[in-house]
């Protein structure tokens, strides 16, 4: 109804805030994690989102959508950006954007697709490229609240250098107990590896995650044909489609719930 307020809290998420870039990491050679500082950050869950703004000079504005890489920290918050040749907006966070430099940025965003802490049920994600950087903040959400509930987190990438987090999940034995990583490859392998380069396939789910059974939530994030094939896919190897919670992820960086 016209007139009437709006939440406090639904308010403080839609609100625009000034961000400022405190650091930054390369995780591959057109990807990179910035570190912001958000004063007043209300906080928010692995899996959410946030809506950036870019205006230029001439007022001109754009906005693009980006997951949360991980979970709430203070003020401060992560994303990953994948630079999209010909883009608007990723070249110029991947390339331009430096330390200092200010941004706008309203959220969180979302409330299907997130994993909290209190959550008991065994967890299958798997990542189609760039989609990893949600279901990493959950991996670090798990990390960080100390949880015991196994994790197995399926990752499909095109070759060994466009893994996202690379160090991060060769370590994971160490660092996360309860979490066991899978890797595939769709167009180049590592030295090392013994089977050749291709798609992942319901049969590569069905031995790398958890048997539908054990009641697993399924996260599946990447490009909107991975996201319909795997989700498709774990429905016919016998998981409850209630129980599949996937985000498709556009060119532009957007994304949106499925």
């Amino acid at each position: 109804m016209a007139g009437t307020a709006l939440p406090g809290r639904l308010k403080e998420r839609l609100a625009w805030r000034v961000a400022r870039l405190v650091a930054v990491r390369d995780e591959t050679s057109t990807a990179r994690t910035l570190v912001l500082e958000v004063p007043g950050w209300p906080g928010h869950l692995a899996g959410q989102r946030v809506d950036l703004r870019l205006t230029a000079a001439d007022g001109y504005s754009t906005r693009r959508s980006y997951s949360l890489a991980a979970p709430a920290d203070g003020d401060r918050l992560e994303l990953t950006v994948q630079k999209v040749p010909g883009g608007e907006v990723s070249p110029y966070l991947t390339e331009v954007f430096s330390v200092g430099d200010p941004l706008e940025l309203r959220g969180p965003v979302g409330g299907w697709f997130v994993w909290r802490p209190a959550d008991t049920a065994p967890v299958l994600l798997v990542a189609g490229g760039s989609g990893l950087v949600p279901l990493m903040a959950m991996v670090r959400a798990r990390r960080a609240a100390g949880s015991r509930v196994p994790f197995r987190l399926i990752c499909s990438v095109r070759a060994p250098d466009d893994l996202y987090y690379a160090a991060e999940l060769r370590d994971a034995a160490g660092r996360d107990p309860g979490l066991d990583v899978t890797r595939f490859y769709t167009r180049a392998v590592p030295d090392h590896w013994t089977s050749p380069p291709r798609r992942l396939r319901a049969e590569d789910l069905a031995a790398a995650g958890w048997p539908p059974d054990f009641g697993p939530t399924c996260y599946v994030c990447g490009p909107t044909g991975f996201v319909e094939e795997v989700a498709g896919a774990l429905v016919e190897i016998g998981h409850d489609p209630a129980r599949i919670r996937t985000e498709r992820f556009g060119p532009s960086g957007s994304s949106a719930r499925g």
